[in-house]
């Protein structure tokens, strides 16, 4: 795998970076609001699967289809296990996908010279 890519997944999973310690305060305060909890919830809920929607309709036009789609699931993953779980997955598949690829790309190249 890639040094930049490394460093860009480590940079955004960092929990000191703004936008998580801006979302943590935000997910913070709903919690101390009980009544808002449900409406977060769904809110979050219907703009992750809105999201989702539009990938999957993007996924045969030319365009960012799947990186729509799995942005939908990291808004999802905000709020739900479940989801959270299948984009760690879908992250070491596209992880091992890159890796594979470079090193096949890199053989190639090897060959060829």
């Amino acid at each position: 795998m890639s040094n930049a890519l490394s460093r860009d997944i480590a940079t955004g999973t960092d929990p000191r970076h703004p936008v998580r310690r801006a979302l943590g305060r935000a997910r913070a305060w709903v919690e101390g609001h009980a009544y808002l909890l449900f409406a977060y919830r769904l809110a979050v809920a219907l703009l992750g699967t809105l999201v989702i929607l539009v990938g999957v309709i993007l996924i045969p036009l030319p365009g960012p289809g799947w990186l729509i789609v799995f942005l939908g699931l990291a808004v999802l993953g905000t709020e739900f296990a479940s989801a959270r779980r299948v984009g760690a997955f879908l992250k070491r598949i596209v992880t091992r996908a890159w890796a594979w690829w470079r090193a096949r790309r890199d053989r190639r190249v090897a060959s060829s010279t």
